[in-house]
């Protein structure tokens, strides 16, 4: 008796866009269902994992580097393969989603790199998702342009060697894609947003010099970044490209992945290019695994907490002494802030942080770092061209000096620093504002001059959340409450309505957003990620 057809995958719940065809091909869409067949099952045990891991965090409060995986750490033999010439120069990238100005405005910017967000920077409505897609392979074949109905300003493509090489950023491994199903079941949003864009463009890529490039979010283990190597292998054969054509860059982004930087770039050695230091979604981490750990992992206002903050220090420097130990590019943080058309002290201000910033990391030994706006590409590209010249990378100053302990990356209480009542405001502020925008389908937003993307909301609730369940007093001797966050954002709720108007007001998604915000920050069982129930109220 033969084997039963495998199943096929099915869209589900999608109003039909424009030219999604070109996107969602038979053979396209095969691939994909084979990838879920082969790596969901696996993703769900690693999924479960974290939740064991969890646990144990909260059991035992610490974190150390992993006894059984000491000898990849002690071996000094082995390196990250070569980067490829598109990948050896990586000073400045620059950051957002794929919208087709976007797409064509971060290729223009003059930055070495553009991530392209499918992730935190990306609310998933069907469109994004899709049409995302449709950008960048219009972006290779020099089809896209755009024109801005409310100015009549056309954007096009610079010629080839201008562009910046795109490295492309699916979602996490924890959320899934519900319009796209195998039996019933939806489609890890990784494997969507990675199985599309690699079946279409991989070839393609390399036909234009360069190659299929990713920036892997969210990994919490070596395991995870096991996984993903696993699928690259399994692609490359599929569609009859070398192994190792695939590079992957990891953001180190949980306070897990900190103790398994090595390993990380170990497992995926064939098809790794570098890691990259952040720091909201890092934050975040920290407060999710330890946030019944007590006073002393107490964070302070997300905005003092800047990366020149002990622990942040141990974080990045150990960052960059493994990249360099394993041959492997450190990339650095986000500069986040939007120029103001109108307000030219603001930007003096905000331009000096960022140079401050910039000069900082390249000083560290980074071999780049992110921006949020093309106006900040030359400021960064000044403080790596000081310091790196005319080479592409300083991958060459292994920071040996460094000598980070397993307590430093979680010596929180040496941060001088305590939560404020203007904290806890902010972080309501942006909360509602942020995923008012998200529901609309927003992921990369402009709140108070800076450019937030999912991982400023997550760090907003954990904080309001941790608050809260330490019994926090801020600096007016107000302690943190459940009632007094559901003061403070009705008043922004009232500041908005009164801001914007009362007819624009009903036509956001505001009350939405303020009651989500609310539902993450006060629950007693803390949900793992905010946009896992804000998927279920996204439209599209």
């Amino acid at each position: 008796m033969s084997a039963p057809a495998p199943s096929t995958l099915a869209i589900v719940d999608a109003e039909p866009l424009p030219r999604q065809e070109e996107v969602l091909t038979d053979a396209a869409l095969a691939f994909v269902a084979e990838l879920h067949r082969r790596f969901t099952p696996r993703r769900d045990e690693l999924l479960a994992r974290r939740a064991e891991r969890r646990a144990e965090i909260a059991r035992t409060s610490t974190l150390d580097f992993l006894p059984e995986t000491a000898a990849v750490r002690a071996d000094d033999a082995w390196k990250v393969a070569p980067a490829p010439a598109a990948l050896q120069d990586r000073r400045v990238e620059i950051t957002g989603p794929t919208d087709r100005k976007m797409t064509i405005n971060a290729l223009n910017s003059g930055a070495k790199v553009w991530l392209a967000d499918f992730e935190d920077a990306s609310a998933p409505t069907w469109e994004n998702v899709v049409l995302g897609q449709l950008n960048l392979t219009s972006a290779y074949t020099r089809t896209i342009d755009f024109t801005d109905e409310r100015t009549g300003k056309s954007y096009a493509l610079r010629p080839d060697e201008e562009l910046a090489t795109v490295v492309m950023r699916p979602r996490g491994w924890h959320l899934d894609e519900r319009h796209l199903q195998v039996d019933g079941r939806p489609v890890p949003g990784a494997l969507v947003d990675f199985g599309l864009y690699f079946f279409h463009n991989a070839q393609r890529l390399l036909d234009l010099g360069k190659g299929p490039y990713f920036y892997l979010p969210k990994t919490e283990s070596h395991l995870e970044a096991r996984l993903w190597n696993e699928v690259f292998v399994f692609a490359q054969d599929y569609v009859g490209i070398p192994q190792g054509t695939v590079r992957a860059t990891v953001l180190i982004e949980t306070i897990t992945a900190a103790y398994e930087m090595e390993e990380i770039l170990y497992e995926l050695r064939e098809h790794a290019s570098g890691l990259n230091a952040g720091r909201w979604d890092y934050l975040f981490s920290i407060v999710k695994n330890f946030r019944d750990g007590g006073a002393k992992f107490v964070l302070p206002d997300r905005n003092a907490v800047t990366m020149t903050a002990p622990f942040m220090r141990a974080y990045t420097e150990l960052l960059v002494r493994t990249c360099h130990k394993r041959g492997a590019h450190a990339i650095g943080g986000m500069a986040a802030f939007i120029p103001s058309r109108r307000d030219a002290e603001v930007n003096k201000v905000a331009f000096e942080k960022v140079r401050a910033d910039k000069d900082r990391e390249a000083g560290d030994g980074f071999d780049g770092s992110w921006v949020a706006h093309p106006d900040l590409v030359p400021i960064a590209m000044e403080s790596f061209d000081k310091v790196l010249g005319d080479r592409p990378h300083q991958k060459d100053r292994l920071r040996e000096d460094v000598d980070v302990k397993a307590a430093d990356l979680i010596a929180i209480d040496s941060l001088d620093a305590k939560p404020t009542y203007a904290g806890l405001v902010n972080a309501v502020q942006v909360g509602i504002r942020y995923i008012e925008a998200w529901l609309r389908g927003l992921g990369a937003v402009a709140i108070f001059n800076l450019m937030e993307d999912a991982a400023t909301a997550e760090i907003s609730r954990s904080q309001i959340w941790q608050w809260i369940n330490a019994e926090v007093v801020l600096d007016n001797d107000e302690q943190v409450t459940a009632d007094l966050a559901r003061k403070v954002a009705a008043e922004e709720l009232a500041n908005i309505r009164a801001e914007i108007g009362d007819e624009a007001f009903a036509a956001g998604n505001w009350q939405q957003a303020h009651d989500l915000l609310l539902t993450v920050s006060l629950d007693e069982d803390y949900a793992d990620f905010l946009t896992l129930p804000a998927y279920e109220q996204l439209e599209g």
